[in-house]
């Protein structure tokens, strides 16, 4: 058990980020999973932007790490190349 006010006070910050991360992360996912699914090169194509956006903003918040981030994007426009 914690006995200071500050410890428990950062136990439950701690709590929400982490929720709040696996919610972005999450999302991250299920939007890369939907590009993948595609087959059409058009909507890919205008899907590709909003994901590129949406990795580089957890990577700026440290969510995910900065080079996985450039990995999947480096795979998203191989995808978009082979369609």
């Amino acid at each position: 058990m914690v006995n200071h006010k500050s410890s428990e006070k950062r136990i439950r910050q701690d709590a929400l980020k982490s929720e709040k991360n696996k919610y972005y992360a999450k999302t991250m996912r299920n939007a890369i999973k939907r590009f993948r699914e595609t087959t059409n090169k058009e909507e890919a194509v205008t899907m590709l932007p909003k994901i590129n956006s949406m990795l580089d903003k957890l990577a700026k918040k440290n969510i995910i790490h900065c080079k996985k981030a450039a990995n999947l994007k480096s795979s998203l426009v191989k995808h978009i190349n082979t369609l």
